[in-house]
């Protein structure tokens, strides 16, 4: 027998038989460990079946329950602020003004429905985008250039699927053709939560007409999901918690203590109808009273909002992880909270915020409403564009700058623009543009206040230099 053979056969002797090697994901096994698991399907089959109900659920939170409508409602701040502001990329400077400038005057009539404007409407979309998962915006040119009209997203049929001809198909009321591009959205002509439940067919409107703005989680989705898809069954029990601690300690609150007879004798006086008698004390200021002998006083202490807090803050860390913000952006508690805290926390919040604004917004909502917005105007005559068939690439061009961030310390944000700006790492353009401004619009003030000073003889160039210093 050879070396090998008598190592291998003294191993099984004293190890035994060598285990068949195995390949396997914790998350993937069976057995009672796995049991809080449940099967998730293909995303388009599973956002079918649930995005109905987690729509009428979601906004029945943002409604009803306070921190979740002051979470969403940070959050949809946080994506547009008091709006993003587009500025036109073209390479010549009197085009780029003179687009910017006709687009300025155009935002405060872009909604259809005169509820709000262009920055309104921003808003609008976030939150409608969080809440329901999906935003639906209908784009209607007129006679006053183009106008925005946001379409509840009930409207756009959940419930038409079905195989079309030439390998098209309708999934749940967006159209495809056989290439797989978006070619219609089909929208029923009454809301389903109109007040008479009427019904009418859909109305086949073409996709180059409507705007589907959401976030996709997975490849291939079609319509959106609620963002508080996450924390809906949890919010839910966390309001039924606090209900119940609420009633709890108010029932608690309502008796300051109990006089006990631990002998039951029958000597002590409990008559309702006895004012003097134990069945009626209570405590008032100056009072000193004598109980019979062998009675006893336990007074109320109640405990349950105490034992809980823990457990409420980390439900609240929950709520806010799933929606995708800070603590404090959903519960307003800055108590635990230091400015090293508070910046560290913000940080990868306002990464991902940028992520979303770049990601989602820019490429399926603002970009597109500029395209749209310039095609009309120059085809309409309301803006000159000499060469737009030709340079039509460059007429489009355009860069959406969000407003900046608010900072705890102003000064020191302004200085670190004013270092920014001397060191060329940003323009003035963009710095005005995060400050909500045109830069265009911004020089004309200044160059018109700089005459108006000189012609009144006034000189604030003195305050003007100290605050450069």
């Amino acid at each position: 027998m050879s070396l090998a053979a008598r190592i291998r056969n003294a191993s099984k002797a004293l190890f035994g038989p060598a285990e068949p090697n195995r390949r396997s994901f914790d998350g993937a096994t069976g057995g009672r460990r796995a049991g809080g698991f449940e099967r998730f399907g293909p995303i388009n089959s599973e956002v079918s079946a649930a995005g109905p109900r987690l729509m009428e659920r979601a906004r029945s939170k943002f409604a009803n329950n306070p921190l979740v409508r002051n979470g969403v409602e940070n959050l949809a701040t946080a994506l547009t602020g008091s709006g993003i502001q587009a500025n036109s990329g073209h390479p010549d400077s009197n085009i780029r003004e003179l687009l910017d400038t006709a687009f300025i005057e155009w935002a405060p009539g872009a909604d259809a429905d005169m509820r709000t404007d262009w920055f309104g409407l921003q808003n609008l979309i976030a939150q409608t985008m969080i809440v329901d998962g999906e935003s639906f915006i209908q784009l209607i040119p007129s006679r006053d250039g183009l106008k925005l009209r946001l379409i509840p997203a009930e409207q756009v049929d959940w419930s038409l699927t079905r195989e079309l001809a030439g390998d098209a198909r309708i999934v749940n009321g967006v159209e495809f053709n056989s290439d797989g591009e978006r070619i219609a959205y089909h929208i029923l002509p009454v809301s389903p939560t109109s007040i008479y439940p009427t019904y009418g067919e859909p109305i086949r409107v073409a996709a180059d007409q409507i705007l589907h703005v959401f976030k996709p989680i997975a490849a291939g989705q079609v319509r959106g999901v609620s963002w508080l898809a996450p924390i809906l069954l949890q919010s839910n029990e966390f309001d039924q918690l606090v209900d119940a601690l609420l009633v709890g300690v108010k029932v608690a609150a309502m008796h300051a203590g109990f006089v006990i007879d631990p002998n039951a004798n029958g000597t002590v006086a409990f008559d309702p109808e006895d004012s003097e008698g134990l069945a009626n004390a209570s405590l008032e200021p100056d009072v000193m009273r004598v109980l019979p002998a062998g009675t006893d006083v336990r007074f109320s202490t109640p405990q349950q909002a105490n034992e809980v807090s823990a457990f409420l803050r980390l439900n609240l860390q929950m709520l806010a992880a799933g929606l995708g913000i800070p603590e404090h952006m959903l519960s307003g508690d800055l108590s635990n909270a230091n400015y090293s805290s508070i910046r560290a926390g913000l940080l990868p919040f306002r990464a991902r915020v940028e992520q979303i604004q770049y990601g989602v917004l820019v490429p399926q909502f603002l970009r597109p409403v500029w395209q749209r917005f310039v095609a009309l105007s120059v085809l309409s005559g309301a803006t000159e564009a000499p060469g737009y068939e030709s340079e039509r690439a460059a007429y489009e061009a355009v860069e959406w700058i969000p407003p900046r961030h608010m900072q705890v310390d102003p000064l020191k944000d302004t200085q670190a623009v004013k270092e920014q700006l001397g060191m060329g790492l940003m323009s003035r353009r963009q710095a005005v543009a995060e400050q909500g401004w045109n830069v265009e619009t911004l020089d004309a003030e200044i160059a018109a206040d700089r005459e108006r000073e000189t012609a009144l003889g006034l000189d604030f160039s003195t305050a003007r230099e100290s605050s450069d210093d």
